[in-house]
Formats: C-alpha cells, structure tokens, sequence
C-alpha cells in the first residue's frame, strides 16, 4: 500500500475506503431490513394480524416510471411512505435544520474562524488542506481526530468522562429543536419554546462541573468550578434581558411569534440594552474570550478540558461550536426580525445570514481582547448588566403600556 505523504493522498485513501463502504453496505443492510422489518409486515397483513391499510407499495420501489402513461413518479413519494421523507421528522432531526446541518455549518465556521483571526493578527491561518485558503482544514482535523487513541486517566470515573462528551452533543441539539430557522422550517413548534431554550442552557454549567469532576484532574475540576460562579453571574442578566423582548411581543413566549411581532420593527431598537446584555453573557455562556475562564489555557492548561483527547474532545468543541450557532440563532430571532427581510431574498436565506453576522461578532473579541478575571466577570454580571437588564424592562413596558409598540 503507498504511503501517505501529504493532505491529497490522505483524502483520496479516505475517499476510497468510503466508496467500497457504500457499496458494500447495502449489500448487508438491505437483506438485513428486507427480513427482519419487511417480511414480518408482509407475513402479518397476508395473515390478517395487522391491520395494512397503510401498507407500503413496495413497487415504487421498483418502478420509476407510470407504465400506463410513462411520466415519471416523484422518487419523494417511497422515501415518504418509509418514513424518511424531507418533512419527516427524522430528517428535520438528523439532517435538517438538524444535527448535520447545524454541524457542517459549525464546521465550516470553524474554518471562517480561524482565517479571520489570521487575518486580524496579521497571520496565513489554514491554508494547505484545501486548494482554496484550506477551506478543508476542519475535515482534516476530524479525520485526525478519528485515528488519535482515546485516553482515559487512571483515577477518572470512566462512565461520566467518556458521558459528558455526547451530553454536552445532546443539550446543544436540544437547542435546535425549539428554534426556527424559517416560517416553514423547523424542528418542533411550542407555545413555551423561548422558555425551553433557556431551560436548555441551564444544563450546559452541570455538564461542565461534571466533566471537571470525572477527570480526576486538579486543572478540570477548578475550571468546572469557574464555570458554575461563571453561570451565577450571567444567567440571572440572560434571563432579564429575554424578559423585556417578551414583554415587547405582547408576553409571548413563543420564538415563531416573537419573530411575527418584529414584522414593523426589529426588537434590537427598543431593546438596545436587552440585546448588549444578551451578547455578553452569550459570550460568557460559550467561554469565548473574554470569558473563557473555565478554560484559561494560560492557567489551567485547558481547564476542564484538560483530560479529553481524540474524537471526545471533537465532539465536545462541535457541540460547543452547535451551541454557538443556536445562541447565535436565539439573538436573531429575538432582536433581528429572524428570517424576515425583503422578498426577493427568501426567508431561510435572511435568517442564515443574520446569524452568521451575529456569529462573526461572537468571534471577534478573541482577535484582541485579553481575558478577564472571575472577580471582574462577577462584578459586571452583577452590578452593571442586571441593572442594564431592569432598565431595558422599564423601557419595555413603557413603549409597551404607551401604544408605542
């Protein structure tokens, strides 16, 4: 076998092994399906057991085209009838506007990330994986990731630490469940989504305490440790500030309709403080610098971290980067208008662009701002942005008592 002495070998030998993956696999699962999920159906209807009303034609399957008139079927109509069509609700949860949208999207910031701190510290950035600026730099970090060996510390509580990984994964993709990205495409709808989203990132400062406490590393636990006086000086402030875009939507908690009441002006106008507010303890809700204490690599290595290797620790930055994009999200819908915007662009396209503006001034502060310290984070948490956060409720409410609004 050749050896492997550069990027473009490496993705090609990937590339080979997932062909023959594809072809293979199908020649497994489809006689795995075929008798252990379609002849028990087939067997039951032909016995009468179940009731085959809703019986799939499984001649789609065969036949593409009408064999009376020749028009092509739509290819959709089996895909539906197995469950797995664009608006089933696996796909919008795996595939979009879930999990893999959510993560090809983070990744590809990732990339966007890291080219503009490049260029703000006057740098190169990524460059060689990829023709183009090394646009393909986070793919080759995962595919590195994917053949590093997992390591386990001896003293760590091997069930929590390999948990808080695919713990962290699942609260973020609890946060894409409740947001829209447009008027018809969404995860689930709820009356109380606003208020499940922030329910949501109560768990974020557990997880993070409780991968400090697995690891058995003095570094993990002091970092998990700052993270819950992190969350006690933003969380309180977060919420306020949520509390004066409800009060400008007439009291509705629900994100579609906080979105329909921006429709004649966008909420970042009367809530400008709300919106300042909302940014800075996102900010410290994500870690990013300057509110990266929990991390503090100049302190604590990496702080709670400090332990994870391998695909663990990728999976733990995607779900940061997939909580980035949901908060980012969040602002969009509660102070941007969401997807609304003039008609030639249509609404998805407006909303995906409002959020990656918001994600790029998310970014920016790490290009040159230097940390803060636990006792100054604590002190503007609470001492300027609560009180910031009441102003802009008495603001609310009088526009809201006034008619204004």
């Amino acid at each position: 076998m050749a050896a492997i002495t550069n990027f473009e070998d490496f993705a090609k030998r990937i590339l080979k092994i997932v062909f023959w993956l594809l072809i293979i696999l199908p020649m497994v699962i489809l006689p795995l399906f075929y008798i252990f999920y379609v002849l028990p159906i087939e067997i039951s209807c032909n016995f009468n057991v179940l009731n085959c009303s809703q019986k799939i034609d499984w001649s789609l399957a065969l036949y593409m085209f009408d064999p009376t008139k020749m028009n092509p079927l739509d290819p959709t109509s089996y895909i539906s009838q197995l469950g797995l069509g664009a608006t089933s609700p696996l796909f919008k949860v795996s595939t979009f506007p879930g999990l893999t949208f959510a993560a090809l999207l983070s990744s590809m910031v990732i990339w966007y990330e890291r080219k503009l701190l490049a260029k703000m510290q006057y740098r190169v950035g990524p460059l060689y994986a990829g023709r183009i600026e090394g646009i393909l730099q986070s793919f080759a970090d995962l595919f590195k990731l994917l053949f590093k060996e997992i390591v386990i510390p001896a003293k760590a509580d091997a069930l929590f630490f390999i948990s808080v990984p695919f713990a962290l994964m699942a609260a973020s993709g609890a946060l894409l469940a409740v947001i829209p990205i447009s008027p018809t495409n969404y995860i689930a709808l709820s009356p109380y989504s606003l208020l499940i989203a922030i329910a949501i990132l109560g768990f974020f400062p557990i997880i993070t305490v409780l991968a400090g406490w697995a690891s058995s590393n003095k570094f993990s636990f002091i970092g998990g440790i700052r993270a819950l006086y992190q969350m006690i000086s933003y969380e309180i402030p977060l919420i306020i500030s949520v509390l004066s875009v409800v009060i400008l939507a007439g009291g509705s908690l629900d994100l579609m309709g906080i979105v329909n009441a921006q429709s004649k002006i966008w909420f970042i106008i009367p809530a400008l403080l709300a919106a300042i507010v909302f940014y800075l303890t996102a900010m410290a809700e994500v870690e990013r610098i300057p509110f990266d204490i929990p991390e503090a690599d100049s302190e604590l290595v990496a702080g709670w971290l400090t332990e994870y290797t391998s695909m663990v620790f990728g999976v733990i930055n995607l779900a940061i980067y997939i909580k980035l994009y949901a908060l980012s999200s969040l602002f969009t819908l509660l102070f941007l208008g969401g997807w609304q915007g003039p008609a030639p662009i249509p609404a998805l396209a407006w909303f995906l662009i409002k959020t990656l503006i918001v994600m790029t001034i998310f970014i920016i502060p790490r290009g040159f701002n230097p940390r803060v310290r636990l006792d100054q984070l604590i002190g503007l948490g609470w001492l300027w942005l609560i009180g910031l956060s009441f102003a802009n409720v008495f603001i609310a409410v009088i526009l809201r008592a006034s008619g204004l609004l």
